[in-house]
Protein backbone atom coordinates (compact mmCIF):
# COMPACT_ATOMS: atom_id res chain seq x y z
CA UNK A 1 0.00 0.00 0.00
CA UNK A 2 1.99 3.26 -1.41
CA UNK A 3 1.34 5.57 2.25
CA UNK A 4 1.71 8.34 -0.66
CA UNK A 5 -2.06 7.61 -1.49
CA UNK A 6 -2.93 8.60 2.11
CA UNK A 7 -0.79 11.79 2.61
CA UNK A 8 -1.05 15.35 1.10
CA UNK A 9 -4.11 17.73 0.96
CA UNK A 10 -7.32 16.95 2.55
CA UNK A 11 -10.91 18.04 1.51
CA UNK A 12 -11.20 21.72 1.32
CA UNK A 13 -14.35 20.87 4.31
CA UNK A 14 -12.27 18.82 5.98
CA UNK A 15 -9.36 20.59 8.59
CA UNK A 16 -5.88 19.56 9.16
CA UNK A 17 -5.59 17.66 12.55
CA UNK A 18 -6.24 13.66 13.11
CA UNK A 19 -7.16 11.17 10.37
CA UNK A 20 -9.77 8.68 10.40
CA UNK A 21 -8.78 5.49 12.51
CA UNK A 22 -8.32 2.01 11.22
CA UNK A 23 -7.53 2.01 7.55
CA UNK A 24 -3.39 3.32 8.15
CA UNK A 25 -2.84 1.15 11.29
CA UNK A 26 -3.65 4.20 13.58
CA UNK A 27 -4.08 3.22 15.96
CA UNK A 28 -4.67 -0.41 14.41
CA UNK A 29 -6.05 -1.25 10.91
CA UNK A 30 -8.66 -4.10 11.24
CA UNK A 31 -8.97 -6.67 8.71
CA UNK A 32 -11.59 -7.44 6.16
CA UNK A 33 -12.81 -10.20 8.83
CA UNK A 34 -13.05 -7.86 11.49
CA UNK A 35 -14.95 -5.04 9.46
CA UNK A 36 -17.32 -7.99 9.10
CA UNK A 37 -17.63 -8.39 12.63
CA UNK A 38 -18.53 -4.79 13.14
CA UNK A 39 -20.77 -4.50 10.86
CA UNK A 40 -22.67 -7.47 11.65
CA UNK A 41 -22.83 -5.59 15.00
CA UNK A 42 -24.79 -2.65 13.58
CA UNK A 43 -26.98 -4.63 11.50
CA UNK A 44 -27.98 -6.78 14.79
CA UNK A 45 -28.15 -2.75 16.58
CA UNK A 46 -30.60 -1.85 14.29
CA UNK A 47 -32.53 -5.26 14.29
CA UNK A 48 -32.85 -4.98 17.76
CA UNK A 49 -34.57 -2.13 17.55
CA UNK A 50 -37.28 -2.35 14.68
CA UNK A 51 -37.93 -6.01 14.64
CA UNK A 52 -41.48 -6.52 15.50
CA UNK A 53 -42.22 -9.07 19.00
CA UNK A 54 -45.16 -10.84 19.75
CA UNK A 55 -45.86 -8.16 22.71
CA UNK A 56 -46.37 -4.70 22.84
CA UNK A 57 -43.60 -3.05 23.89
CA UNK A 58 -43.07 -0.66 27.25
CA UNK A 59 -41.19 1.35 28.59
CA UNK A 60 -38.45 -1.42 29.99
CA UNK A 61 -38.46 -2.95 26.70
CA UNK A 62 -38.31 0.06 24.59
CA UNK A 63 -35.24 1.22 26.87
CA UNK A 64 -33.79 -2.60 26.05
CA UNK A 65 -33.86 -1.89 22.37
CA UNK A 66 -32.29 1.11 22.82
CA UNK A 67 -29.57 -0.46 24.58
CA UNK A 68 -28.89 -3.17 22.03
CA UNK A 69 -29.17 -0.50 19.68
CA UNK A 70 -25.67 1.11 21.05
CA UNK A 71 -23.92 -2.04 22.50
CA UNK A 72 -24.57 -3.97 19.56
CA UNK A 73 -22.27 -1.88 17.60
CA UNK A 74 -19.95 -1.46 19.94
CA UNK A 75 -19.71 -5.13 20.75
CA UNK A 76 -18.78 -5.91 16.98
CA UNK A 77 -16.34 -2.91 16.86
CA UNK A 78 -14.57 -4.24 20.21
CA UNK A 79 -13.89 -7.88 18.47
CA UNK A 80 -12.58 -6.37 15.70
CA UNK A 81 -10.43 -3.78 17.20
CA UNK A 82 -10.21 -4.65 20.72
CA UNK A 83 -8.42 -1.86 23.14
CA UNK A 84 -8.22 0.56 20.06
CA UNK A 85 -12.38 1.19 20.04
CA UNK A 86 -12.21 4.18 21.68
CA UNK A 87 -10.80 5.89 18.61
CA UNK A 88 -13.89 6.68 17.37
CA UNK A 89 -14.43 9.01 20.33
CA UNK A 90 -12.12 12.00 21.42
CA UNK A 91 -12.12 14.78 24.19
CA UNK A 92 -15.23 17.31 24.06
CA UNK A 93 -14.52 20.97 25.33
CA UNK A 94 -16.19 24.33 24.31
CA UNK A 95 -15.14 24.30 20.55
CA UNK A 96 -16.61 21.15 19.90
CA UNK A 97 -19.72 21.98 21.89
CA UNK A 98 -19.96 25.27 19.05
CA UNK A 99 -19.38 22.70 16.48
CA UNK A 100 -22.65 20.40 17.75
CA UNK A 101 -24.77 23.33 17.30
CA UNK A 102 -23.23 24.59 14.68
CA UNK A 103 -23.68 21.56 12.42
CA UNK A 104 -27.23 20.89 13.99
CA UNK A 105 -27.96 24.70 12.88
CA UNK A 106 -26.60 23.73 9.20
CA UNK A 107 -28.61 20.80 9.42
CA UNK A 108 -31.78 22.11 10.50
CA UNK A 109 -31.46 24.80 7.86
CA UNK A 110 -30.53 22.12 4.86
CA UNK A 111 -33.32 19.93 5.95
CA UNK A 112 -36.31 22.66 5.92
CA UNK A 113 -35.16 23.49 2.60
CA UNK A 114 -34.72 20.37 0.90
CA UNK A 115 -37.71 19.05 2.77
CA UNK A 116 -39.78 22.35 1.49
CA UNK A 117 -38.84 21.58 -1.80
CA UNK A 118 -40.13 17.92 -2.01
CA UNK A 119 -43.30 19.07 -0.65
CA UNK A 120 -44.12 21.34 -3.14
CA UNK A 121 -43.53 19.42 -5.55
CA UNK A 122 -44.91 15.86 -3.72
CA UNK A 123 -45.38 14.40 -0.45
CA UNK A 124 -43.92 13.68 2.09
CA UNK A 125 -44.74 10.98 5.51
CA UNK A 126 -44.72 12.19 9.14
CA UNK A 127 -42.60 10.52 11.57
CA UNK A 128 -45.85 8.66 13.51
CA UNK A 129 -43.71 8.75 16.83
CA UNK A 130 -42.31 12.69 16.81
CA UNK A 131 -46.41 13.76 15.89
CA UNK A 132 -47.74 10.92 18.83
CA UNK A 133 -45.05 12.59 21.51
CA UNK A 134 -47.38 15.82 21.62
CA UNK A 135 -50.25 13.51 22.92
CA UNK A 136 -47.79 12.39 25.90
CA UNK A 137 -47.92 13.22 29.11
CA UNK A 138 -45.33 15.33 31.27
CA UNK A 139 -43.95 11.98 31.87
CA UNK A 140 -43.81 10.06 29.65
CA UNK A 141 -42.79 13.38 27.55
CA UNK A 142 -39.78 13.39 29.73
CA UNK A 143 -39.11 9.94 28.83
CA UNK A 144 -39.55 10.34 25.42
CA UNK A 145 -36.51 12.99 25.18
CA UNK A 146 -34.46 10.79 27.38
CA UNK A 147 -34.71 7.87 25.47
CA UNK A 148 -34.12 10.21 22.16
CA UNK A 149 -30.30 10.57 23.21
CA UNK A 150 -29.51 7.09 23.69
CA UNK A 151 -30.97 6.14 20.48
CA UNK A 152 -29.23 8.75 18.43
CA UNK A 153 -26.34 7.44 19.40
CA UNK A 154 -27.27 4.38 17.89
CA UNK A 155 -27.50 5.84 14.89
CA UNK A 156 -24.01 7.66 15.27
CA UNK A 157 -22.48 4.18 15.09
CA UNK A 158 -24.70 2.32 12.52
CA UNK A 159 -23.44 4.77 10.10
CA UNK A 160 -19.87 5.78 11.14
CA UNK A 161 -19.05 2.29 11.47
CA UNK A 162 -20.35 1.14 7.93
CA UNK A 163 -18.43 4.88 6.58
CA UNK A 164 -15.44 3.31 8.18
CA UNK A 165 -15.61 0.07 6.74
CA UNK A 166 -15.90 1.87 3.17
CA UNK A 167 -13.32 3.55 3.84
CA UNK A 168 -10.98 1.12 4.33
CA UNK A 169 -12.22 -1.31 1.79
CA UNK A 170 -11.89 1.56 -1.20
CA UNK A 171 -8.39 2.66 0.35
CA UNK A 172 -7.63 -1.16 0.29
CA UNK A 173 -8.88 -3.45 -1.93
CA UNK A 174 -10.35 -0.57 -4.66
CA UNK A 175 -7.13 1.09 -4.72
CA UNK A 176 -8.92 4.53 -4.50
CA UNK A 177 -7.11 7.80 -3.42
CA UNK A 178 -7.89 8.80 0.29
CA UNK A 179 -9.78 11.54 -0.48
CA UNK A 180 -11.75 9.69 -3.14
CA UNK A 181 -12.36 7.09 -0.05
CA UNK A 182 -13.81 9.71 2.22
CA UNK A 183 -16.23 11.36 -0.22
CA UNK A 184 -17.55 7.43 -1.48
CA UNK A 185 -18.06 6.46 2.30
CA UNK A 186 -19.95 9.78 3.08
CA UNK A 187 -22.38 9.63 0.46
CA UNK A 188 -22.64 5.82 0.56
CA UNK A 189 -22.92 5.73 4.09
CA UNK A 190 -25.70 8.52 4.32
CA UNK A 191 -27.69 6.63 1.32
CA UNK A 192 -27.80 3.57 3.89
CA UNK A 193 -28.87 5.73 6.40
CA UNK A 194 -31.65 7.04 4.24
CA UNK A 195 -32.74 3.52 3.12
CA UNK A 196 -32.78 2.52 6.65
CA UNK A 197 -35.88 5.05 7.37
CA UNK A 198 -37.82 4.28 4.93
CA UNK A 199 -40.42 1.80 6.72
CA UNK A 200 -40.52 4.81 8.99
CA UNK A 201 -41.40 7.22 6.40
CA UNK A 202 -43.80 4.90 4.81
CA UNK A 203 -41.54 4.25 1.99
CA UNK A 204 -41.16 7.28 0.52
CA UNK A 205 -37.60 6.90 -1.06
CA UNK A 206 -37.59 10.78 -2.23
CA UNK A 207 -38.07 11.69 1.18
CA UNK A 208 -35.36 8.82 2.53
CA UNK A 209 -32.90 9.60 -0.02
CA UNK A 210 -32.99 12.99 -0.47
CA UNK A 211 -34.31 14.82 2.32
CA UNK A 212 -32.59 12.39 5.13
CA UNK A 213 -29.93 11.54 3.16
CA UNK A 214 -29.21 15.27 2.90
CA UNK A 215 -29.34 15.54 6.58
CA UNK A 216 -26.93 12.55 7.11
CA UNK A 217 -24.61 14.59 5.05
CA UNK A 218 -24.15 16.98 7.45
CA UNK A 219 -24.27 15.18 10.71
CA UNK A 220 -21.49 12.71 9.08
CA UNK A 221 -19.43 16.67 7.83
CA UNK A 222 -19.49 16.67 11.74
CA UNK A 223 -17.71 13.51 12.39
CA UNK A 224 -15.15 14.28 9.12
CA UNK A 225 -14.14 17.42 10.60
CA UNK A 226 -13.34 16.86 13.86
CA UNK A 227 -12.82 12.75 13.70
CA UNK A 228 -15.19 12.68 16.79
CA UNK A 229 -18.20 10.53 17.05
CA UNK A 230 -19.37 12.79 20.45
CA UNK A 231 -19.35 15.99 18.20
CA UNK A 232 -21.93 14.36 15.13
CA UNK A 233 -23.90 12.70 18.08
CA UNK A 234 -24.18 15.94 19.95
CA UNK A 235 -25.29 17.34 16.76
CA UNK A 236 -28.27 14.68 15.91
CA UNK A 237 -29.39 14.89 18.97
CA UNK A 238 -29.57 18.97 19.63
CA UNK A 239 -30.88 18.79 15.86
CA UNK A 240 -33.70 16.13 16.78
CA UNK A 241 -34.93 17.66 20.60
CA UNK A 242 -35.08 20.90 18.12
CA UNK A 243 -37.46 19.60 15.93
CA UNK A 244 -39.26 17.35 18.59
CA UNK A 245 -39.69 20.75 20.99
CA UNK A 246 -41.31 22.41 18.60
CA UNK A 247 -43.38 19.65 17.23
CA UNK A 248 -44.47 19.21 20.85
CA UNK A 249 -44.91 22.44 22.32
CA UNK A 250 -45.23 25.26 19.41
CA UNK A 251 -47.75 23.16 16.54
CA UNK A 252 -50.08 23.16 19.42
CA UNK A 253 -50.16 26.72 19.72
CA UNK A 254 -50.18 27.63 16.28
CA UNK A 255 -53.25 25.54 16.50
Amino acid sequence: MEQSRFTGKRLRFEPEGPDFPYYTGTPVTISPGGWLLAIAGTAAGFAALVTPMAFTDDIFTGWARVAAFVLLPLLGLILAAPQHWTALFRRVGLREVKLMFGFAILNILITMAIGTLIKTFGTVASNTSIANAAHLDDGALVGFFAKVAPQLLGEELITMIPFLAILALATGAAGFTRNKAVLAAWLLSALIFGMLHLPTYDWNWVQCIVVIGSARLVLTWAYIYTKNLWVSTGAHIINDWLILGTTVFLTPLAA
